[in-house]
C-alpha cells in the first residue's frame, strides 16, 4: 500500500452541499437537534467520499463537513481556551476586498483536553474510507492560532506567569489528541498552518509586532512547539503541514514568498511532508525548497480552489519540472493549494469544477509520475 502524502493529495475541505446548509440553518433556529444534523452531515460525508474517488484520488477527507469554520469547532473544545470576537481583517480578491473577522481566542485558564476534539470526526470518515478503499486523512488546525492572533497578551498571566508554561501545556493537549487519533485508527495527520505564512507578509510581520511579538524569534519558537506536539507520534502515522495564507470566500490575507520562514520551517520542523501554496505569484517562487531536508515530500498546491478556471496540465507539468531542479520530482508530489471551502459558505466555484480539478490533479499526477 501506498505511504502518503501521494503524488495526487487533498487538502481537507469541499463544498457542502445545500442539505448541510439547510441543516444548520435548522439547527440555529432549534427545529432539529445537534445529532441530527449529525447525522445529515454524515450522510454527505458518504457523497464527498465517493466524489473524492470518483476523481481517482487515494486518499479522501470529510470534507470537514462537521465544522462550520476551518479552526473554530476544533480550538474551541480545548479546556481555557475561549472565543473573544473576531480579528478584523482585510481579505483580497481578483474583485478587490472584503471585511472578514476571523474568530481569534483567549486562553482564559489551564490548557486542557477534557473531550475529544476532531477523533469522533475520524472515526465516522474512517469505515466510509474504507469500503471506498481510500487512505482518510484527518486534518486538523494548527496549535500555534491560539498564540498567534493576541501574543503574550491574550494569554492570562495568572494561569501561565512563564510563556514556556503555556506552550509546554499547548503541546501536550496536542500529543494527547494525535495519540487518541492514531487509536482511532488514523494514520495519515495533517495540520493546517495559516501563521508561518503570514509572516512572510511584511503589513502583517507590523502586526506581529504591535501586539509585542517579534516576528523574527516566532518561526522558532512554533518550530519547537510543532516538534514537541508530535515528538511521541507513532513511526507508522504519516503527518504533514499544509501552508495557507488565508482562504475565505475566494479571497486571501497574506502576500509573499516563503523566504523568511523556510529555512526553520522547511529544515526544522518534523514532519513528513509540506503541503505549500504554490497557485499564484503571491506565494513567490520555488527557491526556498531548497531547505527541504531529509526525505521531507514538497507537495505542489498548484491548482487553485479559489476561482472556476481549469489550469491547463502542460502549464502544471512545466512548473513541476521548475520545482524538481531544486527537489528531486521522487519528492515532489501535487495537490490544489488549499481547502475548497475553508469557511462555510466556500469559494466562488461548483461542485462540478471543483470535481474536474480534483480529477486534474489525479490525471496530471499519473503521467508526471506513473501514479497518482
Amino acid at each position: 500500500m501506498a505511504i502518503p502524502p501521494f503524488k495526487a493529495d487533498v487538502v481537507g475541505s469541499l463544498l457542502r452541499p445545500d442539505a448541510i446548509h439547510a441543516a444548520r440553518r435548522e439547527r440555529e433556529s432549534g427545529a432539529i437537534s445537534a445529532q441530527q444534523l449529525w447525522d445529515i452531515e454524515a450522510r454527505c460525508v458518504a457523497d464527498a467520499v465517493a466524489l473524492q474517488q470518483a476523481a481517482g484520488l487515494k486518499v479522501c477527507t470529510d470534507g470537514e463537513f462537521h465544522r462550520r469554520h476551518w479552526f473554530l469547532d476544533f480550538l474551541e473544545k480545548i479546556d481555557g481556551v475561549a472565543l473573544a470576537g473576531g480579528l478584523p481583517s482585510k481579505f483580497h480578491n481578483e474583485a478587490g476586498e472584503i471585511e472578514f473577522a476571523p474568530p481569534r481566542f483567549e486562553v482564559v485558564g489551564k490548557l486542557g483536553r477534557s473531550r475529544r476534539l476532531a477523533v469522533d470526526d475520524f472515526a465516522a470518515l474512517r469505515p466510509v474510507a474504507e469500503r471506498a478503499g481510500l487512505t482518510a486523512k484527518q486534518a486538523i488546525p494548527s496549535p500555534t492560532i491560539v498564540h498567534f492572533r493576541g501574543g503574550r497578551a491574550a494569554i492570562d498571566i495568572k494561569a501561565y506567569p512563564e510563556i514556556e508554561s503555556f506552550y509546554a501545556d499547548l503541546a501536550r493537549v496536542y500529543r494527547e489528541e494525535i495519540a487518541d487519533l492514531y487509536a482511532a485508527g488514523c494514520r495519515y495527520l495533517q495540520i493546517d498552518e495559516t501563521n508561518l505564512p503570514f509572516l512572510c507578509d511584511p503589513s502583517l510581520r507590523d502586526n506581529v509586532r504591535k501586539i509585542g511579538e517579534d516576528p523574527d524569534k516566532l518561526p522558532r519558537i512554533y518550530a519547537k512547539l510543532f516538534n514537541d506536539a508530535l515528538r511521541d507520534r507513532p513511526k507508522d502515522m504519516t503527518v504533514c503541514m499544509h501552508l495557507c495564507r488565508g482562504n475565505h470566500e475566494s479571497s486571501w490575507v497574506a502576500e509573499g514568498g516563503y523566504d523568511p520562514v523556510a529555512e526553520v520551517m522547511l529544515g526544522e520542523i518534523e514532519v513528513d511532508g509540506f503541503f505549500l501554496e504554490y497557485d499564484s505569484p503571491r506565494a513567490g517562487s520555488f527557491a526556498p525548497l531548497r531547505y527541504l531536508s531529509g526525505d521531507k515530500v514538497a507537495v505542489l498546491g498548484l491548482v487553485t480552489t479559489k476561482k472556476a478556471q481549469l489550469e491547463n496540465k502542460d502549464a502544471l507539468k512545466r512548473r513541476i519540472e521548475e520545482a524538481a531542479k531544486i527537489v528531486p520530482l521522487d519528492r515532489l508530489a501535487l495537490s490544489p493549494q488549499c481547502g475548497f471551502a475553508s469557511t462555510i459558505k466556500g469559494n466562488a466555484l461548483t461542485v462540478d469544477d471543483e470535481k474536474r480539478k480534483l480529477a486534474l490533479i489525479v490525471e496530471t499526477a499519473a503521467e508526471v509520475w506513473g501514479t497518482a
